[in-house]
């Protein structure tokens, strides 16, 4: 699937009905979601159980897929309503220690990998998910307000009104760590 036409073939087989272009649909697109679905949730566990339900939804549905769009916009958008649904079921049980817990688990697969963002992943982990999930629908991911607005089921202007208030919280929170971090490297070198 190195090219885009190949994916659209892939596609057009799918909605047909044909279940070997739709497993290698899911199976090009299953690290791209978990990574997406990682983010978001800020939890091994659930990014790894919403990406599942997410592949299962898609496959109950890929004969409704309207080809609008392109297949991963598709897959995030069952992913980010699922997500929400859970959340919103949830009533955001996920605790302070749970999710403190996730993020050590991240920052070491992290370290483990040599990617330099686990400092600005801690500070996406401390916003709400529902200023997280804009955060990374429009700036890591590109989506359009309208996109995220629909996904969401919010206005346009609530969608701009998160994303403002919410980078916002996002570079107190890195300013912060990078005190606090500046602050712990000088002790150190005084002792």
């Amino acid at each position: 699937m190195e090219r885009l036409e190949d994916e659209e073939q892939l596609v057009i087989r799918a909605v047909r009905g044909d279940d070997r272009a739709l497993a290698d649909l899911l199976r090009h697109h299953y690290a791209m979601l978990y990574r997406y679905m990682l983010k978001v949730t800020m939890n091994k566990a659930m990014a790894e159980d919403m990406v599942q339900e997410t592949m299962l939804k898609a496959i109950e549905r890929i004969g409704a897929f309207r080809r609008q769009s392109q297949f991963s916009t598709w897959l995030i958008s069952i992913a980010t309503r699922r997500y929400i649904d859970e959340m919103r079921k949830k009533q955001r049980e996920q605790k302070w220690q749970t999710q403190e817990q996730a993020l050590q688990a991240i920052r070491f697969d992290a370290a483990m990998q040599r990617q330099d963002w686990p400092h600005a992943l801690e500070a996406l982990g401390t916003l709400s998910y529902e200023i997280r999930v804009p955060i990374l629908l429009k700036y890591y991911y590109g989506y359009a307000y309208e996109e995220i607005a629909a996904w969401l089921d919010i206005p346009v202007g609530t969608v701009k009104s998160r994303l403002h208030n919410g980078l916002k919280q996002l570079r107190k929170e890195l300013d912060a760590n990078e005190q606090t971090r500046a602050g712990t490297g000088e002790k150190r070198r005084t002792q």
